[in-house]
């Protein structure tokens, strides 16, 4: 991969510099703050751009919200610190970094801490690239039988790439009073999920936890899907996490848990698929729509990448496509909807 530095430390470079040339990855570029960023990006747009989080002039989270404005690339936040900096990790996040990882360190002989974790983040992120042309569709299931008929509707938002940002967007447009269980599934790495989850709380001011296993989903709460396993809701309506299938490039999939829900949540609900880059949802977000949920797809001009809710959309899962600023509204509307069509049908 042709990857950028964007650094102002002269040892963090150095050590980004050996990282990526012993994995055999070349060097597009290093600028030393966001602003030379944005110019060089503009210039020669790298497959993948690192990071890092406090700079002068600029700092990453306007820089990766400038660059995916105007020259859009895979980023990945870089920085030292980042499990001390989860509200800069999260902004830059929704701005539309994929993932962040910690700065390796170079030692006085020369020696790397911390290379191994962001070789693995480059390598997923690589594979994350590589599917903006093909996405493998997952397998569909058929409905189960209805269980617990008075288990409320469910709201299963899926989200990637910018999705923390259009995620608190959502949840503040929701009233507390929503009588629906929420759960979300946003591709994050399972050591981000607490802090994303805290983060969505504060800044949404909706109820947010994380989605532990054996949990069942409740009503006026949103759970934050929180491993690098897949969840999935099991026969008894309660939460679980599976590694299966191992092959899958996200992780936690948008598509196993949508599926999941398709089989095992009792009665129609709505489901969600917001900003992110691959195509991750779509396959699930038809299987909801097969079992007369309400399907929500964020149109092109709101996302920050318009990935997976293009994919929805052309797949014809998405029954409606909305900005994101009207997607609240339209959670609402459509339990209101699927309230009125129970009481008809007793």
């Amino acid at each position: 991969m042709r990857i950028a530095i964007v650094n102002d430390s002269v040892l963090a470079v150095e050590a980004l510099r050996r990282v990526l040339a012993r994995a055999g990855h070349a060097i597009a570029w290093v600028a030393k703050d966001g602003a030379e960023a944005v110019r060089a990006c503009a210039a020669d747009t790298p497959d993948l751009l690192l990071m890092d989080l406090r700079m002068p002039v600029m700092d990453g989270v306007a820089s990766t919200r400038t660059i995916m404005a105007e020259s859009p690339c895979a980023i990945l936040v870089v920085a030292a610190g980042v499990d001390e900096n989860f509200a800069q990790v999260y902004e830059a996040m929704g701005a539309g970094a994929l993932d962040a990882v910690n700065t390796p360190v170079l030692g006085p002989r020369g020696d790397l801490d911390g290379d191994r974790a962001l070789l693995a983040k480059i390598e997923t992120i690589g594979k994350l690239v590589g599917l903006r042309a093909k996405a493998p569709m997952a397998k569909r299931e058929r409905p189960g039988p209805t269980r617990n008929p008075a288990l409320p509707p469910m709201i299963a938002i899926g989200a990637s790439t910018g999705g923390p940002q259009a995620l608190s967007e959502v949840l503040a447009q929701l009233p507390r009073d929503l009588h629906a269980a929420v759960v979300i599934v946003q591709h994050v790495d399972a050591e981000f999920a607490p802090g994303l989850t805290s983060w969505l709380r504060d800044r949404s001011g909706f109820p947010t936890e994380i989605a532990t296993t054996g949990r069942r989903p409740e009503a006026d709460l949103a759970l934050v899907a929180a491993s690098n396993d897949h969840l999935v809701l099991g026969p008894d309506q309660r939460l679980a996490y599976t590694p299966l299938p191992r092959r899958h490039p996200f992780r936690p999939s948008v598509d196993v848990f949508f599926q999941s829900a398709a089989v095992h949540w009792p009665r129609p609900s709505v489901g969600v698929v917001l900003t992110g880059m691959g195509k991750d949802g779509a396959a699930g977000l038809l299987a909801l729509r097969d079992v007369h949920w309400q399907t929500i797809a964020q149109d092109q001009a709101s996302s920050v990448v318009y990935g997976m809710p293009k994919a929805a959309a052309d797949l014809g899962a998405a029954k409606r496509i909305l900005p994101l600023d009207k997607i609240g509204g339209a959670i609402v509307e459509a339990l209101d909807q699927l309230r009125s069509a129970k009481k008809a049908a007793r």
